[in-house]
């Protein structure tokens, strides 16, 4: 049926779903109804039995027996090539970030860095520090000049997610940018469509 409507199983379940249509009990009785049916304990024999023994039983995990892996595993209190102090800065996607702080996990062991690490926008934190008070939902931070890394006080203006989606619409474009942008959009969603 999924072939037939160029759809894919998982959307026909979905929609069969919805309209409130199931398989019928004959079908379900039936040899082709295999993992649905319920009761006759499909797989059975493929399952490991009460009391079996694994093949591995006694040998030592990997990562525990000696030679060179142990090498290369964190020691305690090392870090990572790719560690950066508090303070640190980097750019993704043009936008700036500082790393705040590292949290200690409790979890431990051989090839587990002992940290993760938390990074904040830095023009956020600068207007935080300025104005003593956190963004408040619903509003977003915007570069007056449309520069991101211009992080200036005087750069930054607090506007509410409303005009954010204003400035930054399809509807400001010139009209060929526009159509074009909506065509890419349409063109990428029958893609999806036929890839699922």
């Amino acid at each position: 049926m999924a072939r037939e409507l160029g759809r894919s199983v998982r959307g026909i379940n979905s929609q069969a779903g919805l309209l409130g249509l199931r398989k019928t009990a004959a079908y379900l009785a039936s040899p082709e109804a295999c993992r649905l049916r319920r009761g006759d304990n499909v797989g059975a024999p493929y399952r490991f039995q009460k009391g079996h023994i694994p093949a591995n039983k006694g040998l030592r995990r990997p990562g525990w027996h000696s030679g060179r892996m142990s090498e290369t595993w964190f020691k305690a209190g090392e870090r990572g090539s790719r560690w950066m102090p508090i303070g640190s800065t980097r750019l993704i996607d043009g936008y700036r970030y500082t790393k705040v702080k590292d949290i200690r996990s409790t979890k431990d062991g051989p090839g587990f860095v002992p940290y993760t690490v938390n990074w904040k926008l830095t023009h956020f934190l600068l207007w935080e520090k300025a104005h003593r008070r956190r963004v408040p939902p619903g509003h977003a931070l915007a570069f007056r000049n449309g520069d991101r890394t211009d992080i200036r006080l005087e750069n930054l203006e607090l506007i509410t997610r409303r005009e954010l989606m204003r400035r930054n619409t399809v509807h400001n474009l010139p009209k060929e940018l526009a159509q074009v942008i909506q065509l890419r959009g349409a063109l990428q969603r029958q893609i999806n469509r036929r890839s699922a």
